[in-house]
């Protein structure tokens, strides 16, 4: 299994992510709106609003997942917030970063990720919008435009909520 490795401005980014002031509250259905939606559009088990915190991805919006968070070293999501677009793993088992991954071989059993870092102002990754599969697929470009539209809206939602 390969860790993710932080980012080059990891301590900017976890200071973006506490500026935000969202990390352990409530769930709120302006999040879980969009998890619902990814859910069913992609008819996956799993659309998670996942943030990426420093030894944990913390979930503010989770659909068919029932822990909260899950340890970074871990997470899939670590990786995504690395890049600039969609991080997309059609087949964990066949993939050396992952196939012996605990979310791999043990419950969710995932095998199937998508994920599009979410971004502060000034372009901080502080998580992912992701959908999450039990079976390994492909997605075509234009499922991967739909992801990336409704990343931009939970992107919209968070930076609205940056520095009020």
């Amino acid at each position: 299994m390969q860790k993710p490795e932080n980012p080059i401005n990891e301590s900017e980014r976890l200071a973006g992510l506490r500026q935000l002031e969202i990390l352990d509250t409530e769930p709120e259905e302006r999040f879980d709106r969009v998890t619902k939606l990814a859910r069913s559009v992609f008819n996956v088990p799993i659309a998670l609003v996942s943030l990426v915190d420093k030894d944990r991805q913390w979930f503010k919006s989770s659909c068919g997942l029932d822990a909260s968070e899950t340890p970074r070293d871990i997470s899939f999501c670590g990786h995504a917030i690395l890049g600039k677009g969609i991080f997309l793993i059609p087949n964990a088992l066949e993939d050396s970063r992952f196939k012996d991954n605990p979310l791999v071989t043990g419950k969710p059993f995932l095998r199937f990720y998508a994920g599009i870092p979410l971004h502060l102002p000034g372009g901080l990754a502080v998580g992912t919008l992701c959908i999450i599969d039990i079976e390994p697929r492909n997605f075509s470009e234009k499922e991967l435009d739909h992801l990336r539209d409704l990343a931009l809206v939970v992107e919209q939602e968070l930076q609205a909520h940056f520095g009020s």
